[in-house]
């Protein structure tokens, strides 16, 4: 099982300095049904309708890449402030940072989503896969899912 911390953007702006009271709450992924221990997991959280799924590189939101492990995996997201969030996940089995698909539309790495959202001729819509987030910390399981 591999643990992954990882700072938020505010804080690296801010330096880590910051007190307690002003820091946000973790939330504990636990990704399950990995398939084989190829590549990387690239994980996704963002508070951006717009930029969901694909919430890499956008600002506000908390991206994370581990490698991969056959079965579970956990990653955890610090500081964490209380508001909307929905999580995207990626087991790039190649680890070339994208989705690869078959025939230029069936995905044929596994993918997970929180709220289980499902996937219906493309991905969720943020609205599926939206939870709250408030100040205390959070767990939560995303299954992997591989559709090839």
């Amino acid at each position: 099982m591999t643990r992954l911390a990882l700072l938020p953007l505010a804080a690296l702006a801010l330096g880590a300095g910051a007190p307690a009271a002003d820091q946000g709450s973790t939330i504990t992924v636990t990704v399950t049904n990995l398939r084989n221990a190829d590549g990387v997991v690239l994980a996704c959280m963002t508070t951006n309708e717009k930029s969901f799924p694909k919430c890499r590189g956008v600002a506000g939101a908390q991206a994370a890449k581990v490698a991969a492990h056959e079965g579970t995996l956990t990653l955890t997201f610090t500081d964490v402030k209380p508001g909307r969030y929905a999580i995207a996940l990626l087991h790039d089995e190649n680890a070339n940072g994208k989705a690869d698909r078959a025939l230029g539309m069936m995905p044929k790495e596994g993918f997970g989503f929180s709220r289980d959202a499902p996937v219906r001729m493309g991905p969720p819509k943020f609205s599926d896969a939206v939870f709250e987030h408030g100040a205390q910390d959070r767990a939560m399981t995303i299954r992997m899912r591989y559709m090839l």
